[in-house]
């Protein structure tokens, strides 16, 4: 059930990318910020890594990456992006989780509450749901690109937690520690991925249909549009 939502929320996001792509290379870029300032090397800093591979992944252009790294490491002036959480309830009772970077806390939260309350929605306090997620490195396959079989061996072998497949492909789920050994053993064994993150996952899920499902996918969408968003994480689980 996992491995489905995963891949729906990859299909979705890949939509966005498609339709938007200048307001998601903009939001790629504060990541690359806020990662750089831990240091402008990315074979050093697996979180600079991990967001310009992100960036590449939306074909983003080279020197806007290079700038974002700059402002990060303070060779180039720029706004001060700092990370920000958001907690709150969807229609139907839906925990959602709210990733957000922004140079104004005040102003995201504002606008963050609106989307929630024409939505059908409300923002809690911190830990309102945040509890029931937890930190996991996500890695998503094509079924066509390795049998179901070999997969799990090769993940397991690795230190992956878990291999969910879904009609749509396979989602490696693993520890974050774990992460980075079990992305480099499908790369060395040439298996391609179509992402690779740090994501937040929920201990259960509720099934939503119908009206609830509707205004839902509209909350999500809604925050998802919010240029200080980055990821926008739910229990939920879309009835087919």
């Amino acid at each position: 059930m996992a491995g489905h939502s995963h891949w729906k929320s990859i299909k979705r996001k890949k939509a966005v990318v498609d339709s938007r792509r200048g307001k998601e290379w903009s939001k790629i870029a504060r990541l690359i910020i806020i990662a750089a300032k831990r240091g402008g090397n990315p074979d050093d800093n697996l979180a600079l890594r991990y967001a310009i591979d992100k960036g590449r992944a939306a074909n983003m252009p080279n020197d806007t990456i290079d700038k974002a790294v700059k402002k990060g490491t303070g060779e180039l002036g720029g706004a001060n992006y700092e990370p920000t959480l958001y907690e709150g309830y969807a229609a139907g009772g839906v925990a959602i989780l709210v990733d957000a970077l922004t140079d104004n806390r005040n102003r995201s939260a504002s606008e963050i509450r609106v989307i929630f309350d024409r939505n059908g929605g409300a923002l809690g306090a911190a830990n309102t749901v945040a509890w029931m997620f937890s930190h996991r490195g996500l890695i998503a396959i094509e079924r066509t690109a390795i049998g179901e079989d070999q997969l799990i061996e090769l993940a397991l072998e690795a230190g992956a937690a878990d291999v969910i497949a879904s009609p749509e492909g396979f989602t490696i789920e693993t520890a974050l520690a774990d992460f980075e050994r079990v992305r480099r053993a499908l790369e060395q064994a040439k298996i391609p991925t179509v992402s690779a993150e740090l994501g937040m996952v929920p201990s259960q899920t509720i099934t939503v249909s119908g009206e609830a499902a509707a205004r839902l996918q509209s909350l999500i969408e809604g925050l998802e549009d919010n240029d200080d968003v980055q990821n926008v994480y739910s229990n939920a689980q879309f009835a087919d």
